[in-house]
């Protein structure tokens, strides 16, 4: 996958507390609840409410929000297409982060079982 630096530069940049809302509207949109959509971002960075809320408050970096968490170990089994990139290609590994998580979101969404969005 090609990637510019810019974009990736981009992601890097924007805060989580920024993203974090669209996040939840469509999730509850689609009839999901915040606390599944919290159960999501735990599994993939290990980050509990609190956590979360801490660095939702703080207003951090992508950058920041993924170099302190500990993404799953089974992260790499989430594949497919967002935004354009399949997750699976994308070279730089922050950005990669950030597609699984939207991924996710995106799972959670369309009504996938958790089961299945936690690759349980």
């Amino acid at each position: 996958m090609s990637n510019t630096n810019n974009h990736d530069e981009r992601i890097a940049k924007m805060t989580f507390s920024s993203v974090y809302p669209h996040y939840l509207a469509k999730v509850e949109k689609k009839g999901k609840t915040k606390e599944e959509l919290h159960q999501v971002i735990e599994w993939l960075t290990g980050y509990d409410d609190k956590s979360l809320q801490k660095y939702i408050d703080e207003k951090v970096t992508f950058e920041k929000f993924f170099k302190n968490a500990t993404i799953n170990r089974n992260a790499q089994l989430i594949t497919g297409v967002i935004c354009g990139y399949r997750v699976e290609e994308i070279a730089n590994p922050l950005t990669q982060q950030v597609r699984y998580l939207d991924k996710l979101v995106d799972e959670l969404a369309k009504g996938k079982a958790l089961d299945k969005i936690l690759r349980k």
